[in-house]
């Protein structure tokens, strides 16, 4: 009854639109109290929950997008992808698409994806007849790129959670996320074949050449960052301090890194790093206490109960994540339902790579859907279109992520061939 009580109050402080980490945490602190336990326990657990190796990997990885957006770096992986493929049918599309695809390689998280070049990309595809709901629809999808790809966030956050490792995490989600970023193409393709007048200018090769040299040093930072994990060189966390400080010295190189600068780009890291970590400390508490109450036995129980058919568990998971993607912060929802669902899986066969890449996708697609959908929220908010017709957009390219979504369900070797092949 208390643990129900808890989770009542969680959801009804939500829907009052508390922010997520004080809905959780609030409600959390009453319990033990109630429990007979102190307000340092409440503080040691949320410590703990923070106190992690991994995780001093999230503010590094922060840093390293800030910085692309903030000294033009990542507008050198614009231009150039306009010079590439903006002369192909629905170019410009293409473009979105690719310049997400190099930007995830960057920034492992899907908001800084959509709030440094939402408003560049829709602005362009609009001022070139696209459509705004498709236009923007894009881009919020493409942004899903970020969070899957490596350096991924969540993939930092799950790892530490389930005690697997970082870089055969990272591994696992390179094909997903590849996969995803060819389900992206196949529906502009679609879209683009009945739109013949959405063909850009011909190619300019000198243009075209000079546009890519400026754009090599800037990918220069996927190279340290994921061939030192995947090649053995770097813990995921020293990789994320190196990337950092090679973004750092490549804007001083450009020039586009001034003193007022940098104060500012710290300051933003520290605040999103703050409130990410404020989310991974009060989920931590909440899960000590579903874990103390043997809720994870208890659904666990109730999920083998239900069927002892591996195809219809990973079905029934991926409704459960979907729906809770729809409600929860992806941070949150990780760290509570992992420790729930990963002695299950186990149990039904499921690698805990696997499961990790099944747990991440759902709760990235939930950044597309209402009530939550929080990129959808940053997108209305860089472009000035409103809520509905910015959904209305995403809505357009989710069948295909719900395509992607299913084969990396059931074909393991989707994510688990990369991290068997290089020996992670």
């Amino acid at each position: 009854m208390s643990v129900t009580l808890l989770l009542i109050a969680i959801v009804v402080l939500f829907l009052l639109r508390v922010p997520m980490a004080f809905a959780i945490l609030g409600p959390s602190v009453v319990y033990l109290l109630a429990e007979g336990n102190t307000a340092h326990l409440a503080v040691r657990l949320v410590m703990q929950g923070i106190d992690s190796w991994p995780l001093l990997a999230v503010p590094l990885f922060i840093l390293v997008g800030i910085v692309a957006t903030r000294t033009e770096i990542a507008d050198r992986l614009y231009d150039a992808a306009v010079l590439l493929l903006g002369p192909l049918r629905a170019g410009l599309a293409y473009v979105n698409i690719a310049v997400s695809l190099g930007f995830s390689w960057m920034s492992g998280a899907a908001l800084a994806d959509a709030a440094g070049l939402g408003s560049i990309e829709v602005n362009h595809m609009r001022k070139k007849g696209y459509p705004a709901e498709f236009s923007v629809g894009l881009s919020a999808s493409s942004a899903l790129i970020s969070p899957i790809m490596p350096p991924s966030i969540p993939a930092v956050v799950f790892a530490s959670v389930a005690a697997v490792s970082t870089g055969a995490l990272f591994a696992a989600a390179v094909i997903p996320a590849f996969l995803m970023t060819l389900a992206l193409v196949v529906v502009v393709y679609l879209w683009a074949r009945k739109r013949p007048e959405l063909v850009g200018t011909s190619y300019d090769w000198s243009e075209v050449r000079r546009a890519v040299v400026r754009a090599l040093p800037p990918m220069g930072a996927p190279l340290i960052i994921l061939g030192g994990i995947l090649g053995g060189f770097f813990t995921p966390t020293e990789a994320a301090g190196i990337g950092a400080l090679y973004m750092l010295l490549l804007a001083l190189s450009y020039r586009t890194l001034r003193l007022r600068d940098v104060a500012i780009i710290f300051r933003d890291t520290a605040v999103i790093s703050a409130q990410i970590m404020i989310i991974i400390g009060a989920s931590a508490l909440l899960s000590w206490i579903l874990a103390r109450e043997q809720v994870p036995q208890k659904v666990a129980e109730s999920l083998v109960g239900l069927t002892d058919n591996p195809f219809v568990f990973l079905l029934i998971i991926n409704v459960l994540l979907l729906f809770l993607g729809m409600l929860l912060e992806p941070t949150s929802a990780l760290i509570i339902v992992t420790p729930i669902l990963l002695p299950v899986a186990i149990a039904f066969g499921v690698d805990p790579l696997q499961l990790g890449s099944i747990v991440i996708f759902n709760l990235m697609v939930g950044l597309l859907t209402p009530p939550m959908g929080g990129v959808i929220f940053v997108l209305s908010s860089v472009t000035g279109l409103p809520i509905e017709r910015v959904f209305k957009g995403a809505a357009i390219y989710l069948p295909a992520m719900i395509v992607v979504l299913l084969l990396i369900t059931y074909v393991p070797a989707i994510t688990l061939w990369l991290p068997e092949l290089i020996g992670l």
